[in-house]
Order: structure tokens, then C-alpha cells, then sequence
């Protein structure tokens, strides 16, 4: 069972993050994320519009009701959980709707699972065959493809379960200019017969009872200076 302890200001998410020294930083996606997001008291404008724009209708009505900051998903195998950026629980006029938000600036989705995978074990062997079971990839050559992105989107349907809602979205917030890292997303949407647009939604399958969406937004500028 856990217990969450109210915000106030930006500053407040810097003791949450996994290294809060390195990752506090101008510029940086956890700083630019906190910034944005705190200031907005739910949905910034940019991530508002795609909703407002998007042409599946549980995004239009969508309300914020709690986001809890570096969210940690357990999964199976190993001992590391997915750490999500923000999880978002929201709501429009029928269900819940889970958002797992993973900023971005300049810094890398991290290793592809064929480099993670370099370094044997049996709980990385168990924990891929889970995500693999859930978001049910098993027919894909995932060598190339980010773990990172594998984990938080899994993420997203194990807390849209948990919290019985059925919808689950992925969302990128990219703080980048020029879209950095958007090929990864691209690739890894692919997966998914998803042909990726930034600043767009785009529904990725149905997982038991849970809709999943996967979406990379851009977000406003004035926060890299924050």
C-alpha cells in the first residue's frame, strides 16, 4: 500500500526523481516536465489541444484529477520497476483514463533491448516475455526497439487495470525543438501498424478490456529556460 504527499511548487518533485542532483537541471525534461505541468494545475495548453483535436472522442472531455509524480509500476522480473515521469488518472463523462507521461528533451530513450539484453540474466528473460505477453508482441523482433518505451507503455496498461479503467494512453512530452528521438517513438509505434505523427494520438490496440493509445506531444519552449 502507498501514501502520496501533496505538491506545492516545481521544486518538490526534485527529491522523487531516481538521481535528483544529475536529472534537476534547466534544460533538462525532469525540471522543464515539473515546471509545466505544476504550473498548468493539470493538462498544459499543448497537451489540451491535441486532445481537443484528436478524433477519438474519449480525449475531447478529458478532465485531470490527480498525476502522481515519478510513479513506480512494478513488473515481473528483476527488481527495477517502471519509473513513470507523471501517471496521470483521469476521467471523461463514461471512465477512467490512465496516462503514463514520459518527458523528453534532448536525453535518449536509453538502450534497445538487443543492448540491454547484452548482459544475461533470468529475470531480464522473464520480464521481457511478460511485456512481451502483455502488450502482445510476441510475433516482433523487438532488438531494436527502446526499452524504455516497452516498459512505460506496459506501465500504462497495468495501472489502467489496477484502477479499472479502459483506457490507457503513452504520452511523450518532448520539450525538444526539433522533435529529438522521434524516430525511436516512430520505430517503436510501428510496431502497432501505427504510422507516427507528432503533436497526434494514435490508438494502438486493445488489450483485454483496455484501449491503448500511444502519443508524442511537444511541449511549450519556455520551460527549457526555467
Amino acid at each position: 500500500m502507498s501514501f502520496f504527499v501533496k505538491t506545492s511548487k516545481p521544486e518538490d518533485w526534485q527529491n522523487q526523481l531516481a538521481e535528483p542532483n544529475k536529472q534537476w537541471k534547466t534544460g533538462h525534461s525532469a525540471k522543464a516536465l515539473a515546471y509545466c505541468w505544476m504550473e498548468a494545475e493539470g493538462f498544459p495548453s499543448s497537451v489540451k489541444r491535441v486532445f481537443q483535436k484528436s478524433e477519438y472522442g474519449v480525449f475531447k472531455d478529458i478532465a485531470f484529477l490527480v498525476g502522481f509524480v515519478e510513479h513506480k509500476v512494478p513488473l515481473l522480473g528483476g527488481i527495477r520497476p517502471s519509473q513513470n515521469d507523471i501517471l496521470v488518472l483521469a476521467k471523461n463523462r463514461k471512465d477512467l483514463v490512465v496516462i503514463a507521461v514520459e518527458g523528453k528533451v534532448a536525453e535518449p530513450f536509453g538502450k534497445t533491448v538487443g543492448e540491454w539484453l547484452k548482459i544475461e540474466s533470468e529475470g531480464k528473460e522473464t520480464r521481457l516475455k511478460f511485456l512481451n505477453k502483455l502488450l502482445q508482441l510476441n510475433q516482433y523482433n523487438l532488438q531494436e526497439i527502446r526499452y524504455q518505451l516497452l516498459h512505460r507503455t506496459a506501465s500504462a496498461v497495468i495501472e489502467a487495470k489496477r484502477f479499472n479503467a479502459s483506457t490507457a494512453l503513452m504520452l511523450v512530452h518532448s520539450f525538444s525543438p526539433n522533435c529529438k528521438w522521434f524516430d525511436d517513438y516512430s520505430n517503436f509505434a510501428s510496431l502497432f501498424g501505427i504510422t507516427a505523427q507528432w503533436n497526434s494520438i494514435h490508438f494502438a490496440k486493445r488489450i483485454d478490456y483496455v484501449n491503448l493509445y500511444l502519443a508524442w506531444i511537444t511541449g511549450e519552449k519556455e520551460y527549457l529556460t526555467r
